[in-house]
């Protein structure tokens, strides 16, 4: 049972997610359409109550008005009154109206033939002063028939005992046939009218869809091995052409990973066969006869210079896979940088001297970052300057600080420089300006690129200006403060 109700409640959760904007758009059609159509049936029904209502007010005033004049005067016409009252309103008709004459004490004068049966004086409404407005009353006699009767005051002298009492009468059945007659023709048209706009809702979502669905189609094409495809060339409409520039965007950024991704593959293994290529080449010499134990510990030797080779270039990628994952943590804190320089060049003072090389550092500044990232970073640009820099040569490594903030490094050497077509590319992974030089310069390409990530890390650049036979100068420029980019862990 449980399992049951998990199962219901995932397809329920699933169902929920998937919406279709044609669906959408087609229930906004329907029930937009549905309003419009209820607010202009009901304005219409009522409107044609309405009118009739008035009509049939309209008719009997005029009726009063009519007998009101025929009655006035200090005499009666009775065969005028005769022919208006049980002539003319008897007469078949498609209003059907009735007229009634009493005296004061309620006898009746004159009135339509057949109004007793059909309207007895007691259901008539009492009537009102003289000369007020006669307001009608509606009313359903058992007979099933509806009616609208008034009655009013009028005279035929001066004398009080001379005041007549008017009774009105319309039948107002046929208009009850007229209004179900005109609701059901209004119902019709309201259901037709809302199937008829989820119909046509339906068709223009669909052709205001189509260019979803092409384009669509056109991002279904791209594979890993279509990466060149462009979408963007076709004339979208105004609302997609955002969206096909950043597809093309999206798809440039995927085949320049892709290449980068190839070319760090064939780098990796390139770098990787020749430390595997010495062991082995070693390896097989020592065994193909007997050596002493001195030479067994020369290889030895040989052979873990290579295993630092291969472990520092693990611990590299390993770097770097966190720095752009965002995985590895700052320690933030302020710290001098010149006294990093200062530690940076001691370490490598043995080694520029054996090479004949000057090294030198300038400038205060004082940083807030992860100082072990930095020495490291300073670390790799000074190592990379001793490797390219010949006998004689100068290499400064200077500090520099802004109003603002922030904080520049720069480690500039006379070394022969770096040709401008390579000058973008320097950063990658496993790049080497000159391959050949891995048989002189131990290295694998990463340092560079690590000093790349270290600034990412702290959210700040690495630029390179180089210049061939002259030198290279790699300027680090950290931000004012930590940014939100930067990762930390202060403890």
């Amino acid at each position: 049972m449980a399992t049951d109700i998990s199962f219901a409640a995932v397809a329920r959760s699933a169902l929920s997610l998937r919406w279709s904007i044609t669906g959408r758009l087609v229930r906004h059609y329907f029930f937009s359409t549905s309003l419009l159509l209820l607010a202009s049936t009901v304005y219409l029904y009522y409107g044609l109550h309405r009118s009739l209502a008035e009509q049939g007010h309209a008719l009997l005033a005029s009726k009063v008005k009519v007998l009101r004049v025929l009655l006035g005067g200090h005499e009666e016409n009775p065969a005028v009154l005769r022919s208006e009252i049980e002539h003319e309103a008897g007469e078949e008709s498609v209003l059907k109206y009735f007229l009634r004459v009493l005296d004061g004490d309620g006898r009746v004068l004159v009135e339509t033939p057949g109004m007793s049966q059909a309207l007895p004086p007691a259901v008539f409404p009492p009537p009102g002063l003289r000369g007020d407005p006669m307001e009608p009353a509606e009313r359903t006699l058992t007979s099933g028939h509806e009616y609208l009767l008034g009655a009013a005051l009028a005279g035929v002298g001066d004398d009080p005992a001379s005041r007549r009492v008017l009774h009105v009468a319309l039948d107002v059945s046929p208009n009850e046939d007229v209004l179900a007659g005109y609701r059901n023709n209004l119902l019709a048209a309201f259901i037709g009218g809302s199937l008829v706009a989820a119909l046509i809702g339906a068709l223009v979502a669909r052709a205001g869809l189509r260019p979803l669905a092409r384009i669509t189609h056109a991002t279904q094409q791209t594979t890993a091995s279509r990466l060149n495809a462009r979408i963007s060339q076709t004339l979208w409409p105004t609302e997609l052409t955002e969206l096909a520039r950043s597809f093309d965007g999206m798809l440039d950024r995927l085949e320049g990973s892709f290449r980068r991704l190839d070319q760090c593959t064939g780098d990796m293994a390139h770098a990787l066969r020749n430390p595997i290529n010495n062991l082995r080449g070693e390896a097989e010499v020592v065994l193909q006869r007997a050596r002493t134990p001195q030479e067994y510990q020369q290889t030895l030797a040989s052979s873990l210079e290579e295993y630092d080779r291969l472990a520092r270039m693990i611990d590299g990628l390993l770097f770097i896979a966190r720095a752009d994952e965002a995985h590895t943590a700052l320690e933030v804190r302020p710290f001098d940088v010149r006294a990093e320089i200062e530690a940076v060049r001691e370490f490598y003072d043995a080694l520029a001297t054996e090479k004949g090389v000057q090294v030198t550092s300038a400038g205060e500044a004082r940083l807030e970052a992860d100082s072990m990232l930095v020495r490291r970073a300073i670390s790799n640009l000074l190592a990379n300057a001793l490797k390219h820099t010949p006998a004689g040569g100068a290499i400064t490594i200077a500090a520099r600080s802004f109003v603002d903030g922030a904080v520049e490094i720069t480690v500039t050497d006379t070394g022969g420089g770096i040709p401008a077509e390579h000058v973008d590319r320097v950063f990658e992974r496993f790049f080497q300006v000159d391959k050949t030089r891995d048989q002189t310069v131990k290295g694998a390409g990463l340092g560079l690129a690590i000093v790349r990530s270290i600034m990412h890390l702290h959210g700040g650049t690495a630029e390179l200006a180089s210049t061939p036979r002259q030198g290279t100068r790699v300027k680090l420029r950290f931000p004012p403060r930590p940014t939100s980019s930067i990762h930390t862990a202060n403890r």
